[in-house]
């Protein structure tokens, strides 16, 4: 069985914070409660007694407010009559991140993946949300030399993205991180 699990992107969390679009108030009510955690089955139960239905979700899917992050498949069940290893299929967890910058799961990536994705993701995300405010942490994250080091970023990075942007913004940026890190 697939569940999809859907986030918001950066044009969702935009409608979050300033109402931008003008999204209808019960699409925008969904659009709260996408957080990149739950499957579309969960948030769905939440929010039926709203009148709201799969097709909600496909609008604000077809609007960008949100991005699939991933589709959670459950492992086929084990046959003993067969002598090969049972066949699971599993699909990395991805996210959108400040533009084409992509998020493979953690337990996924070799350190020096890990290493260049965290680089990455940190240069891009404080140049995004930050902005020049955000150039002391990026001489930091230049100097970053292994994994620790940018562990040991992670609540100066958060709490300026949570000063610039808001704490939404701060919340998903680091549950992503925290995938990169291996936190997850």
């Amino acid at each position: 069985m697939n569940a999809s699990i859907y986030d918001k992107t950066e044009k969702g969390r935009e409608e979050i914070t300033t109402r931008k679009y003008q999204l209808a108030s019960r699409l925008r009510t969904l659009l709260v409660m996408i957080d990149g955690k739950q499957t579309a089955a969960d948030i769905m139960k939440k929010v039926a007694a709203l009148g709201l239905t799969k097709q909600n979700l496909q609008e604000l899917l077809e609007q960008e407010f949100i991005i699939e992050i991933a589709v959670q498949t459950d492992p086929l069940p084990f046959s003993t009559e067969s002598s090969a290893p049972p066949e699971i299929e599993s699909t990395a967890a991805t996210a959108n991140i400040a533009g084409n910058l992509t998020v493979l799961a953690a337990p996924e990536m070799t350190d020096a993946e890990r290493f260049q994705a965290l680089y990455n993701f940190y240069n891009e995300t404080i140049k995004s949300a930050i902005g020049l405010r955000g150039y002391g942490l990026q001489l930091k994250v230049e100097r970053a030399s292994n994994i620790d080091d940018f562990r040991a970023l992670r609540q100066t990075y958060v709490e300026a993205v949570q000063k610039a942007k808001g704490p939404e913004m701060a919340r998903s940026l680091s549950d992503r991180l925290d995938l990169l890190l291996g936190k997850a």
